[in-house]
């Protein structure tokens, strides 16, 4: 060839071997949260009002029921005597007992503590460690040799190769066939 002569090439596709296959792992830390409902228990203070002291009689209530059934009484007679005696009596209560609530002030708050239940919905980050595959080391064999290559799935039992056939200038091989005293290449 010339100086100014190209080298022609010729490229194909062809199927290697699949020797080995070997994953590539790494360990990746992963953060998650994981969280869950709880049901808490405490008090809860209430403010509740409240219209009388919870005493059932008080000294206006006896008074206004004595009075009212010695007016009663004498205001009946005969047989309605004892009638007009237990009426007056029930009024004069009535009446005692309004100016019992008109003396303690008749309304008060108190606070109270009252059980209550709450829903709590609770996290907390969880620290896991996992493998990820990050590619495959691959080993072939083609024409004979042994090839290795990082790919990035398991490729099977077969892989497909390009091959590429260049002559290279200056280091020309003898020609085929015996020579007298060479060896035979088979």
């Amino acid at each position: 060839m010339t100086a100014g002569s190209a080298i022609a090439a010729e490229q194909f596709n062809d199927r290697a071997r699949v020797i080995n296959v070997r994953p590539i792992q790494e360990r990746i830390p992963v953060s998650r949260e994981e969280c869950w409902n709880d049901t808490e228990r405490g008090y809860q203070e209430r403010r509740v009002t409240r219209s009388d002291t919870g005493a059932s009689i008080g000294p206006a209530t006896v008074l206004g029921a004595i009075v009212g059934g010695v007016l009663g009484h004498q205001v009946g007679g005969g047989r309605g005597k004892d009638a007009a005696t237990a009426g007056g009596a029930v009024v004069g209560g009535l009446i005692g007992n309004q100016a019992d609530r008109d003396n303690r002030g008749d309304r008060y708050t108190e606070v109270e503590r009252v059980p209550v239940e709450r829903n709590v919905e609770r996290c907390r980050t969880v620290n896991e460690v996992r493998e990820a595959t990050l590619g495959y080391d691959v080993e072939y064999e083609y024409g004979g040799r042994r090839f290795t290559s990082r790919m990035d799935r398991d490729p099977g039992r077969d892989l497909r190769v390009s091959v590429n056939v260049q002559p290279i200038e200056g280091n020309e091989l003898p020609p085929r066939g015996p020579r007298p005293g060479a060896p035979v290449y088979r």
